[in-house]
């Protein structure tokens, strides 16, 4: 089953329901499956009706602001549920956080309530400091309380999810009660997921795209394995022996899961589907992933906090355009705003902007910012949608209409008078099968206004002067890094992305291209 056949009154209300509808519709059916845990779906409605209670008894309700940091995804995604069933917006923190971010989330948010387990505080080098009520999931009464969400205005505030931060402070994206609806029905649907799926839970839930694998389970009456390894045999080990069916990934997941062999050499034969976002996946590793396993379909897809999912490729185009992020999804419109303030023409690189249901409320407590990234639609007709992102990623679109990667419009390199994308530069850089990671940060030069520097992992075995030859004859000249930096490992920011804050002061530190960080 998919969202194509709800009725409408379902999307405009509490997204709550969604954990409700799943409880009542599919029962004692396994919803979460994690180790030897083992939860039903009625069990995680249960579950929610006990931390409503005990939300309701600390005096949490409507526009209140309740966090949530659990590592077990039980108790993680029952407790969240929860917050939204009293009409309180929640946050899901990421489990690795540790004090002083916590702290950030609690004190920016206008957080009243922490709903938090007893070993993440064991386990944090010192207490948290803050003005909001504690309550720790051991301590709340396990006597049975029905999970009943009360009604609420679809368009109030639901979420706030905080961005990654690789490039600068976090901000906190709120989204409302149908923002939420939306962006499960839509992914759900072009999926094509079911209640038979097993789908993989390879990512944190403060993370949208990690998030969106627990909602489009409990819609679908999908299971949610979860698996939390940082160690790719252990991924793949859980994989096959759980018949996982949909694995959705990021791109340095999906390159460390194809440097294990049992899972580039041998295909997961329950596997059916994966997805691609968080990044661009190189055409190279695209191609890898094909081979690896060709029996799966690959979406290739888009998005941002913002708006949750903007565009995805088709499966059936992955072979013949591994370059492309594809069209909008449904419901939904993208626009490429050309420098003129025009839409761009075929080929022309512009500005990609989103328009549709899930577009967020705007940023928590900064105006400024919100006014800048959600504008009125420049393009708005009758039958469009009058309110849309600008993303600050750059685009260009295909006369069929599908999209391709640029790069941030902040993220640009000027060089010796040329723009250059750091992702083509890592694009080429990945072709030449010496490397397993890669990642491009900049350094000023006074002649050429900013040097490239590649952060590279070098496969066993490969020489980084092979590397310099091959981008020789691969990169014309004002592309070519003029220094490389290499690692053991490219550090990632908690939603599993390159950490490039992290990674430029590596660079900052590191005087030579010789050793190894």
């Amino acid at each position: 089953m998919t969202g194509n056949s709800e009725p409408a009154p379902l999307f405009r209300s509490s997204f709550a329901n969604l954990l409700r509808r799943a409880g009542e519709m599919f029962g004692d059916d396994i919803a979460l499956l994690s180790g030897d845990q083992r939860t039903s779906f009625a069990e995680l409605n249960r579950r929610a009706g006990q931390i409503a209670r005990a939300l309701r008894e600390r005096g949490i309700a409507r526009g209140d602001v309740c966090a949530v940091l659990a590592k077990d995804p039980r108790d993680a995604a029952a407790a969240f549920f929860a917050a939204l069933g009293e009409e309180a917006t929640g946050i899901n923190v990421n489990e690795l956080y540790r004090p002083r971010q916590i702290e950030f989330v609690l004190t920016h948010s206008g957080a009243r309530a922490l709903v938090v387990s007893r070993d993440v505080l064991n386990n944090l080098p010192r207490s948290i400091t803050t003005s909001a009520h504690i309550i720790v999931l051991e301590d709340i009464d396990i006597a049975e309380a029905e999970f009943s969400p009360l009604a609420c205005d679809p368009d109030s505030p639901a979420q706030i999810t905080y961005t990654s931060g690789s490039t600068g402070q976090p901000k906190g994206v709120l989204m409302s009660h149908e923002n939420l609806w939306a962006g499960v029905r839509v992914v759900a649907g072009y999926l094509g997921l079911g209640q038979s799926d097993r789908i993989a839970a390879l990512l944190p839930f403060s993370f949208v795209y990690g998030f969106n694998q627990l909602t489009t389970a409990l819609f679908v009456g999908a299971t949610l394995v979860v698996e939390r390894s940082a160690l790719p045999q252990d991924i793949v080990a859980t994989l096959r022996r759980e018949r996982v069916t949909v694995i959705a990934g990021v791109p340095p997941l999906w390159q460390q899961l194809l440097g294990v062999a049992a899972f580039r050499d041998h295909p997961l034969n329950d596997l059916r589907i994966m997805t691609n976002a968080g990044g661009r996946l190189p055409p190279a590793s695209v191609r890898e992933l094909r081979r690896a396993q060709p029996q799966a379909r690959l979406f290739l897809m888009y998005g941002l906090t913002e708006v949750f999912r903007s565009t995805f490729l088709p499966p059936e185009e992955v072979d013949s355009h591994p370059d492309s992020m594809g069209r909008a999804v449904p419901e939904s419109a993208v626009y490429v705003l050309s420098d003129q303030g025009d839409l761009a023409r075929p080929g022309e690189v512009g500005e990609l902007l989103h328009g549709g249901p899930s577009v967020a409320i705007g940023y928590v407590a900064d105006p400024e910012a919100t006014a800048s990234v959600f504008r009125p639609n420049p393009f708005f007709r009758e039958g469009e949608p009058p309110r849309v992102v600008f993303s600050g990623d750059l685009v260009r679109c295909d006369e069929e209409g599908r999209l391709y990667y640029v790069g941030r419009r902040d993220r640009m390199i000027k060089t010796l008078g040329f723009r250059v994308s750091p992702d083509e530069v890592c694009d080429v850089i990945q072709t030449s099968d010496l490397v397993t990671e890669s990642a491009i940060v900049t350094e000023p030069d006074p002649q050429r206004g900013e040097q490239i520097v590649a952060c590279i992992v070098l496969r066993p075995g490969a020489r980084l002067e092979e590397l310099r030859r091959f981008c020789g004859l691969e990169l014309p000249h004002y592309m070519r890094p003029t220094r490389y930096v290499t690692l053991t490992s490219i550090p990632r920011n908690t939603s599993g992305k390159h950490d490039l804050l992290m990674l430029q002061t590596l660079v900052a530190q590191e005087q030579t291209s010789k050793g190894v960080i």
